[in-house]
Parts: structure tokens; C-alpha cells; sequence
């Protein structure tokens, strides 16, 4: 075989490729060789090259008539998978175009194939990858063929198959590939009502394939054709008439004969979970079967006395997964079945046997077994207790057997062992920031893994339903799991973590009195193994998780005065203590404490001369004196929730003052110093001191809300010089330095103030309940400072936020606002559009703010659209328009939602919207098309659906009273858009027939009342888009189409005419005119 390593040039392949795609020369299937040998094995240019030339003959419209020669001369597996690539591409696309003697050939020489190479096991296991190709080829024929053109395929299949077991194993696969694409993966792959088509014809046949099926499960002795004959079975489950699988011998089959056959009992397993998710009654006695026979074939496989635990640790692949095929089997069967087994007292041994199994798979470590066994846990307990939610107040009349619920007398005993099983495996909390690394290092985690908090979120709910059901037993455990922990005999990190996430997570579960005396004792153990254990390690641990469970009892705290002062001050305590992350943490529940618990900060208790919020605001330097930058913020926020609950207006303004006097002084200074000097300013420090006190303010904004107020205005009038004077920086030095200097620390800092300064403004509007005030006092002088600034910027010295806050003051502040929109669009809109229209990638932050901003004036001030000259409201259209075709997500459901309300509010408008709907609807109209059509898109098909349905419908209703083209008048509006809508989608997919665009056409005014279906429809269009239909439109059933949007069209029709006067006296029926 020549090779390309030794060309000269690039030029001869170029040269011999060229030969390639001159389709009036013999065809060279050596070159053909050689150039897939070099796309798979080169590098570089010449791998590239190889790429081009393979790609280009790929596409070229006669390639697949050399797919024949390829796959019978060329003696390179990876060039026969090449070919048939390019064979299936044709089959998926122009199938319809081909001439029929031509479809008939290719189908006859890919079953050839198949036979050919799958006759023979050892050459079917040697070309697996080459028989899975052609496999799915046939598939790809038959989704057209079968059953129009090839109505014997089943019966072909099944006669062939019991010639040669080797056969007969490969047309399982193509029967299970078929069912795969039928009943999984037809939705947008072909329209529903071929989809359907195929279904009923499968259904219809699938007494032969059952027969196959059964006639290898009961004769072959052959392991690899039983094992994909059970494969292709399990397959059909979850379609097939539940005749088959009940009024058969089929369950006892799978039982008796594979179950326990080690090679089969997975799919085994997986199938008779299938049949256990089934929701049906008239079965009940077969389901009964079904579980009683299955334990008995478990027991003997896997006596209920097994390790589990420990021999899935042992395990191999397949018995692990044969653990976590039982879970799913006893848990779906359960979950569905279970009441059925309950309500049988013959059968409670089998009901034990099978919670025995569950609780011993509960204690396995793997993570997504034990979710499956949490799944049913959960729903079990949560079942029991809605059963019988009350309990008694006196725990010993609860342990007593008799006055329970029968069936919560039945679990019993099984739920001591799940909630030692919860307890002993509690994940971990959001809100946990120490904790051990795999170096058995105690560091602070950074991460949030969502993962892990959602079973958390389970875990603590079943936890929770669990001491609903007997809450003396759950304290019971977690006191003995904590003496375990003095007394050393469990002791260890991962114990104690998870013992105390457990003991936080049934806050308000018991009664308040019991959950009193349960954390009193608690809290002193902790404290005790605090002071018994040695390291700064070991007191990390303890300390976070003594903060942990405190910050989960709010109520607690609430009624016990003392233990909250001393819980606050023993954080205090904490926030010195320089071990990585109790400082975090300590804050962390600080504000937790400070949320729940805040009026009580604020009175004067019981024993006490002044409120505890003075005590602090007295020492405030003193606790924050150790703290981070980022903690000091929490703090201040935490002290922000204590003074909002502060009624007294006086006296809450006297504690702001005082509140923010530290960072105040550091304000004043630096302004004062900046008012002698403006080159303060630039100084390092100084402008990092101003961007600390900018975020503490924002901290202090957020917890204190509209009472921030008083604060805001005593730095307002500065702040906003601040922003014009680091505008000002930022500007002269990329004027001095170019774009490359906003990489400069420095000028980041000045960038940061600017931020702050936006984020607590928009923080403190969002929070305001006064909006006149805002508009009047705060709004004008932010326009002033903020807008011409950002207009004048270069785009990457302009800050995003200033959008952000835009949009958020027209949010809160709604029609106050709206006669300064001319003055923010002035400023920000076309000088941000030109930043963003160029590309869909520059500048994210900036394009996401700009829709937001968009939407905000869309929802709240429209007016200010109408007034803006028509030069301008094109520019915003356009812009709307630019937004939904983007291929940020965010971005374009923000646009497709900005253009439904739009549309909506232009309706309320009649003189505005008749202008509207003459200049813009058919524009509109194409380019949600272009969008619809776009596969890169289809993501927003719901949001296409209902915003085309609308527009339909305004023109069905007759809603546009303007003629929508001069060359038509008003009464054929409706003819005038669906002959556009017909000659666009001709230019746009030409390989479309008529009979297609029409029957399509009359379906969007059909449905469009209809939203489901009216998106189904759209999705159908787009499957008939990626195909060339010619003139043969059977598969497509247009006919069946066509009576469905007439059904439609007559239901619509029915609810139209209940409504007086929804339809004109002259479309009334007769029979209805007396």
C-alpha cells in the first residue's frame, strides 16, 4: 500500500485525491486506503488534508454508489466503516429521492452483508464493530420500508433466524435496535404519525417475535444467543401487550430457568424489574407469584444471613451489579406493589425477608445503590407517617405495640435498622466548610457538590419522617452513637461529622420539650470531647460541629435566653481561633443565628441592662479584629438582620449609626484626603479600603433593606464622585496604556469600586418600598454620574453592572421611571448593541444585562416604546431579534420571552399595533422560522411554539385590521400569510413537495389554540426538513395528517361557537340561527 509519509509534497495527495472525486474514472480504492490510513495515523497538515478530502467525497451526492466496491475490494476495516457512513447519510436523507429499483438493491445488498457476516460466529465476533454498523443500516432502511415496502420483514427475519444460531443472535440485535428506535428514540427523529405507524405494526407482529424469543429461551443451549435473546426481550418490556407477559409462561421462565444462572441473572433481574414497575390490578395474583418465587430463588443464591456489605467489596463487576439490579427489583416492586404484600398475613415472612435484603444493601458503599435504597426508604417512611401523622405527646405510649398503626407496628422493627443505617451515613450539609481531605488533612471546602446536597436533602427528610414514627428510638441511637464517641470506642472524624449532620437535620421534629432536653445533653458532651481531645485538629472538628448543630435549633435558642448569648459569644470565641475555616464557619452560623433569632438581639432580656446588640456594637473592633475581609462582611450582615428587627425608627436609626461608625471613619478619612488630593485616589490601598467599605455597605443593605436608607444618604453624593473619579482613572489609563492595562491590579480595584457602588445601589432599589422617593431624590443624580460615563467608555472599560442596575430600577420602580427611558436608551442602548452585534461571544456579561434591561422596560415601561422615534424601535426590534437567535441559552429564552410580552402589549395598543403588525409581522414571522428550522435551537421549540401560535391566531381571529400586504386587502389576510409562509419555506427547502408545506401550513392555524400539539407539529416539520421526500409520501402519511388538523380545526370550531359573538353571524350554522 503506497504511503503518503513518503510524498514529497502535499500537493500529490492533493493531486491523487483529485482522482477520488472524478467520478468518470476508475475508482481507486488503494488511494482510498491510504488516505483513511493517514486521517487515523498522520498528524498535522497532512492528517488535516486527509480530513478535507474524506469530508468533501463524504458529501458528494454519488458517493454511496461506490460504497458497494469499497466494502468488497478495500481491505481496511476503518475505510469499510467509512462507507458505510456514507451509506447510512443517504439512507437518512435522500432515501425518498432514490429510484426505487435502487432502494430495492441497497436494501437487498445490506441484508446479504449482514447474512454473510453474521453466519459465522467467529467472523461475527471478529467484525463486531463492522456487523453493528451494518445492523443499524438495516435499521435506518427499515424505519422507510417496513412495512409499506417490505410488509414480510418480520416473518423474513424470524425464518432466518432459526436456520443458524449465529443468525439468529444477530437479528435479536437488529430487533432490539429496531425496538430502540420505534418506542425510545422516534420523538424528533420521524413525525408521530409514523411513529405510531411503526408501533402498531410491531405490536401487531410481535406474537412471531415471541414465539422466536421463547422457542431459544426453551431449546438453545447456546450462552451467547440465550444471553441476547433475554437482552432484546428486556427491550420489548416496556411496550409489548401485557398479555405476553402475564397470560404466558414467560415469568416463570425467567424464575425457574435464568434467575439463577450466574451469566444471566443480571438481565434477568433487570427484566423482572420492568415487569415490577407495571401499574395494573387485574394481575395481582401473578405479581404475588412473581415476588414469592423470586425471594425463594434469592435465598438460595444469597441466604438473607450474607455480609452483603462486605462481599460487594469483594466483588466483580457482574455481582455488583447484581446487588444494584436487587435494590432496583425489590424497591420498584415494592414501591408499587408493596400494600399487596402487606395486606396478605401469609406473605410476611417474604415481605421481612425482602426488607432484610434492603437494609443489608443499605449498608453497601456505593453511592448510587444506596440513592435507590433512599429513594424507598424515603417514600416508605413518608407513607407511614401520612398514614397516621399525630403522635401522642408521651413517648412511653408510643413504644407500645398495640396502640400503634397496624401497619407501622409491621415495619417496626425493620426502621430501628434504617435509622441507624441514616444516622451512621447522614451526607453532608451545604453548610459544612471543615472538613477532612483524602490527605486526612482538615481543610475549609470550597465546593458546593449539588450532588451531595440533594441526598442530603433526601436523607434528612426520611430522617425526619423516621422520629415522626418513633422519635425515642431515633434519640436513643444518636445518644448512644454520641457516648461512642467519648468513650472512644467509634470515635473518629467521619463518625462524629456524620452523627452531628444527623442531629441537625431533625430540627422540630420532636417535641420542643424532648428536643430540649436531647440538645441540653448534646451540647454538653460536645463540649466535653472538646476539652478531652488533644490537637488543633481534633478541635476544629468538634468546634465546627458543635457551631453546625447549634445553628440548626433556632427554636431552641429562641426560648432559652442564656444558652443564646452563649452560643453567640462562644462564636465570638471562634472567630479568633485562626485554624482554617472555623473563622468561616463561625460567621456562617452567626448569620444562621442572627436571621432566625434577630428581635431577641434587640430587646433587653430578662437579667439584663441593655439590649445584647449594644454589647456588641460596644466591642464590634475587638470581635472583628482577627477576621478576613469576606468575614467581616458576613459579620456585618448578620448584624444588619439583628437591627432590622428593630421597630422604633429613632432608635433603629441611632444603631445603624453606630453600627456602621468603623466603616464610616475609614470613609471619611479617605474622602477627606481625596477632596485635598485627588490622586488619593489612585493610591493602592486607598482604593482597596474603598472597595472593602463599599462591600461591607452592600452586606449591610441587603440584611437591613429599605432602612438602609439613612446610611445611603450620607454617602451618596460622594460615592457617586468616587465613581466619576475612578471613570476618569480607569479611562486615562487605557487612553495612555491601550485595552492591556485593565489587567492591572490597580485599575481591577478602581473596576471593583465602580461595581459596589452600582451593586449597592440597585441592592438598596430593589429593597425600597417608597419608589416615588427613589425616583425623585436617588435616581437623577445616579443618571447623571453613571450614563454619559458609560457612553463615553471605550466597550471593555464599560461595566456591565451599569446595565444590571438599569434594569433593576425599571423593575422595582416601574412607571415612576418611565420618562427617563429616552435619557437610559440615549445613553446605553446603541452603544452597547454595537458592542455585542458583531459576534455571538464577546462580552457575555454585557449581553446578558442588555436583554435583562430590555425586558424590564418591555414589562414595565412599553409606553416609552411607543414614544421613541420608528428609526429607534427598529433598532429595538432588531435588537429583540438578535437576542433569540443567539447561542447563549440565557440570552435567547430571554429574547423569545421579551418578544411574546411584546407582542402581547403592542395588542393593547390598537393604533400602535395595526402600524406594528403592517412594518414588522412578516418579518417577524420568518425569523422565528429561521430559528424554529435551526437544529442548534431547538431547545426554545416550546417558547417557537407559542409565540407563532399567537401570531396565527391574531390573523385567524381577524385581531389585524390593516391589510398585511398593499396587494391585498384586509378580509385575505389569512390567505396573503399562508402563501408567504408557503414561498418561504419553498426557497428555504426546496426537496419539499407541496402536498408536505401545505398539510404543515394548515396545522399552524389548526392547532394553534393547542400548544402540546401545536409544538409536535412544528417538531414533525423538522423531522420532514432532514429528509428528501420526492413524490412518494407514504411514509409521511399526509392523509392521516390531514384528518387529524381537520378534527382539530372542527374541536376548535365547537368551543368557538359557545362563545356569543366569538364567531360572525354569517359563519353560523344554520340549525343554530333560531
Amino acid at each position: 500500500m503506497p504511503s503518503l509519509e513518503g510524498d514529497p509534497t502535499m500537493n500529490s495527495l492533493a493531486e491523487q485525491a483529485s482522482k477520488l472525486l472524478d467520478f468518470n474514472q476508475k475508482f481507486d480504492i488503494q488511494l482510498l486506503d491510504t488516505i483513511v490510513n493517514c486521517m487515523y495515523s498522520a498528524s498535522g497538515p497532512q492528517q488535516r488534508m486527509a480530513q478535507e478530502i474524506l469530508t468533501t467525497f463524504k458529501e458528494h451526492p454519488d458517493a454511496w454508489t461506490r460504497v458497494d466496491t469499497i466494502l468488497e475490494f478495500s481491505s481496511n476495516q476503518q475505510t469499510k466503516y467509512y462507507a458505510l457512513q456514507i451509506l447510512e447519510n443517504v439512507i437518512k436523507i435522500r432515501w425518498k429521492v432514490l429510484p426505487r429499483a435502487q432502494c430495492e438493491g441497497i436494501r437487498k445488498y445490506i441484508v446479504s452483508l449482514i447474512i454473510k457476516t453474521s453466519s459465522d460466529a467467529n467472523m461475527a465476533e471478529a467484525e463486531k464493530v463492522y456487523l453493528g454498523k451494518l445492523n443499524m443500516i438495516l435499521v435506518q432502511i427499515l424505519k422507510y420500508e417496513w412495512p409499506h415496502n417490505w410488509p414480510t420483514f418480520i416473518s423474513d427475519i424470524v425464518g432466518a433466524s432459526k436456520t443458524n444460531e449465529s443468525l439468529c443472535q444477530n437479528n435479536m440485535i437488529i430487533l432490539k435496535l429496531l425496538s430502540e428506535e420505534v418506542f425510545d428514540f422516534s420523538s424528533g427523529q420521524m413525525t408521530q404519525t409514523k411513529a405510531k405507524h411503526l408501533k402498531e405494526s410491531m405490536c401487531s407482529e410481535f406474537a412471531k417475535i415471541f414465539d422466536l424469543c421463547q422457542y431459544v429461551m426453551d431449546n438453545s443451549q447456546n450462552a451467547s444467543l440465550v444471553g441476547a435473546t433475554l437482552d432484546t426481550l428486556l427491550r420489548f418490556l416496556n411496550w409489548i401487550p401485557l398479555g405476553y407477559v402475564f397470560e404466558t409462561n414467560l415469568t416463570h421462565t425467567l424464575i425457574f430457568k435464568f434467575l439463577s444462572v450466574p451469566l444471566f441473572r443480571n438481565v434477568t433481574l433487570k427484566s423482572l424489574t420492568e415487569i415490577a414497575g407495571v401499574q395494573v390490578t387485574q394481575y395481582d395474583e401473578q405479581f404475588i407469584k412473581i415476588f414469592t418465587t423470586t425471594l425463594q430463588q434469592l435465598k438460595q443464591m444469597l441466604p438473607v444471613t450474607t455480609n452483603i456489605r462486605a462481599a460487594y467489596k469483594a466483588g466483580r463487576d457482574d455481582e455488583q451489579n447484581f446487588i444494584q439490579n436487587l435494590s432496583l427489583f425489590l424497591c420498584t416492586f415494592l414501591k408499587e406493589h408493596g400494600q399487596l404484600i402487606e395486606k396478605n398475613p401469609a406473605l410476611v415472612e417474604s415481605l421481612m425477608d425482602s426488607m432484610s435484603y434492603l437494609v443489608l444493601i443499605s449498608e453497601v458503599e456505593e453511592t448510587e445503590i444506596f440513592k435507590i435504597c433512599l429513594e424507598y426508604w424515603n417514600a416508605l417512611a413518608s407513607d407511614l407517617y401520612r398514614e397516621s401523622p399525630y403522635t401522642p405527646i408521651n413517648p412511653i405510649l408510643v413504644s407500645r405495640q398495640a396502640d400503634m398503626p397496624p401497619r407501622r407496628s409491621l415495619y417496626t422493627p425493620v426502621l430501628t435498622k434504617v435509622r441507624r443505617i441514616m444516622i451512621s451515613r447522614m451526607a453532608k450539609p451545604e453548610e459544612v466548610l471543615v472538613v477532612e481531605n483524602e490527605q486526612g488533612e482538615v481543610v475549609r471546602e470550597f465546593m458546593k457538590d449539588t450532588d451531595a446536597i440533594n441526598m442530603y436533602k433526601t436523607m434528612r427528610e426520611t430522617l425526619v419522617y423516621l422520629t415522626h414514627l418513633d422519635y425515642t428510638d431515633t434519640e436513643n441511637i444518636m445518644t448512644e452513637k454520641l457516648h461512642n464517641q467519648v468513650n472512644g470506642s467509634e470515635w473518629s472524624w467521619k463518625n462524629l461529622n456524620t452523627l452531628c449532620w444527623a442531629i441537625g437535620s431533625i430540627s422540630g421534629a420532636m417535641h420542643e420539650e424532648d428536643e430540649k432536653r436531647f440538645l441540653v445533653t448534646v451540647i454538653k458532651e460536645l463540649l466535653g470531647l472538646c476539652e478531652q481531645k488533644r490537637g488543633k485538629d481534633n478541635k476544629a472538628i468538634i468546634a465546627s460541629n458543635i457551631m453546625y448543630v447549634v445553628g440548626q435549633y433556632p427554636r431552641f435558642l429562641r426560648a432559652h435566653w442564656r444558652f443564646l448569648k452563649t452560643v453567640v459569644n462562644k462564636l465570638f470565641e471562634f472567630m479568633h481561633e485562626t485554624h482554617d475555616g472555623v473563622q468561616d464557619m463561625a460567621c456562617d452560623t452567626f448569620i444562621k443565628i442572627s436571621q432566625k433569632c434577630r428581635r431577641h438581639f434587640v430587646q433587653v432580656q430578662i437579667g439584663e441592662m441593655i439590649p445584647f446588640i449594644d454589647e456588641i456594637l460596644n466591642n464590634i473592633n475587638s470581635i472583628i479584629c482577627d477576621l478576613q475581609p469576606q468575614q467581616v462582611h458576613t459579620f456585618y450582615e448578620a448584624i444588619g438582620f439583628m437591627i432590622s428587627a428593630q421597630n422604633d425608627q429613632a432608635l433603629q436609626n441611632q444603631l445603624i449609626e453606630k453600627y456602621m461608625l468603623l466603616p464610616n471613619t475609614v470613609w471619611d478619612n479617605v474622602i477627606m484626603e481625596a477632596s485635598k488630593n485627588v490622586d488619593i485616589l489612585k493610591d493602592p490601598d486607598a482604593v482597596k479600603q474603598l472597595g472593602n467599605i463599599l462591600k461591607t455597605n452592600v452586606r449591610a443593605c441587603k440584611a437591613l433593606g429599605h432602612s438602609y436608607i439613612i446610611q445611603l444618604g450620607r454617602l451618596y453624593l460622594d460615592m457617586l464622585n468616587v465613581y466619576k473619579v475612578m471613570s476618569e482613572n480607569v479611562s486615562g489609563a487605557i487612553a495612555a496604556n491601550g485595552e492591556v492595562v485593565t489587567k492591572q491590579p490597580l485599575i481591577k480595584s478602581m473596576r471593583t469600586v465602580k461595581k459596589e457602588i452600582l451593586k449597592l445601589i440597585s441592592g438598596w432599589v430593589s429593597r425600597c418600598i417608597e419608589p416615588q422617593v427613589a425616583a425623585e431624590n436617588f435616581v437623577p443624580p445616579l443618571l447623571d454620574a453613571v450614563l454619559l460615563d458609560y457612553q463615553r467608555n471605550v466597550p471593555s472599560a464599560r461595566e456591565p453592572e451599569v446595565l444590571s442596575t438599569m434594569a433593576t430600577i425599571v423593575n422595582k420602580l416601574e412607571n415612576h421611571i418611565t420618562k427617563d427611558i429616552p435619557q437610559i436608551f440615549d445613553a446605553v442602548f446603541e452603544c452597547t448593541l454595537d458592542m455585542i452585534n458583531k459576534n455571538f461571544e464577546e462580552y457575555p456579561e454585557h449581553r446578558t444585562n442588555f436583554f435583562l434591561l430590555l425586558q424590564a422596560v418591555n414589562s414595565h415601561c412599553f409606553s416609552a416604546f411607543l414614544t421613541i422615534p420608528p428609526s429607534q424601535f427598529k433598532l429595538v426590534l432588531d435588537s429583540i431579534i438578535w437576542g433569540f437567535k443567539h447561542t447563549m441559552r440565557n440570552v435567547s429564552d430571554t429574547g423569545l420571552s421579551i418578544l411574546y410580552q411584546m407582542l402581547q402589549n403592542v395588542a393593547l395598543n390598537e393604533i400602535a399595533a395595526q402600524s406594528f403588525y403592517q412594518t414588522y409581522y412578516t418579518d417577524v414571522l420568518q425569523h422565528i422560522f429561521s430559528v424554529v428550522t435551526d437544529s442548534s435551537h431547538s431547545a426554545g421549540l416550546l417558547m417557537h411554539a407559542t409565540i407563532l401560535a399567537y401570531m396565527f391566531s391574531l390573523v385567524e381571529m381577524n385581531k389585524i385590521t390593516t391589510p398585511l400586504n398593499p396587494n391585498y386587502d384586509v378580509l385575505h389576510n389569512m390567505v396573503f400569510v399562508q402563501e408567504f409562509l408557503a414561498n418561504l419555506l419553498k426557497s428555504a427547502f426546496p426537496h419539499l413537495n407541496d402536498q408536505q408545506i401545505k398539510v404543515f401550513i394548515e396545522g399552524l392555524f389548526s392547532f394553534n389554540q393547542d400548544i402540546p400539539q401545536f409544538k409536535e407539529h412544528l417538531r414533525d416539520f423538522i423531522v420532514q426538513i432532514r429528509e428528501f421526500a420526492g413524490e412518494d409520501n407514504t411514509g409521511l402519511f399526509l392523509e392521516e395528517r390531514e384528518a387529524a388538523i381537520l378534527q382539530a380545526q372542527e374541536e376548535k370550531r365547537k368551543v368557538q361557537l359557545t362563545v356569543p359573538g366569538i364567531i360572525g353571524p354569517h359563519e353560523i350554522p344554520e340549525d343554530m340561527q333560531d
